[in-house]
């Protein structure tokens, strides 16, 4: 099992609709890329004001899912809640 988790740094400036997040882009990614589990964090206290964990299958099913034309509509939904670059672990589920 691959965890993909994105988390959103706070910082001067930083803009995040969680509301958006929550019912609009999360279940587009999962849906574009065929996931079942996911989980979103509203970050309260330390340096991220959100994050999101899916949940893929397996590498292949990950690295397939990243080059899909979806994926290209997912990218380009991200302006439409935030101004914070992402940052992105890969890993593997190993208990």
């Amino acid at each position: 099992m691959i965890k993909v988790s994105v988390f959103y740094p706070d910082g001067e400036g930083a803009t995040f609709d969680h509301s958006y997040y929550k019912d609009r882009h999360v279940p587009l990614a999962a849906s574009s890329w065929g996931l079942e589990r996911w989980q979103i964090e509203r970050g309260i206290e330390g340096p991220y004001v959100a994050a999101v964990h899916f949940e893929f299958p397996s590498v292949d099913a990950y690295k397939s899912a990243m080059g899909s034309e979806e994926t290209r509509a997912v990218l380009a939904d991200i302006p439409n809640y935030t101004n914070i670059s992402p940052v992105i672990q890969v890993s593997e589920i190993v208990g």
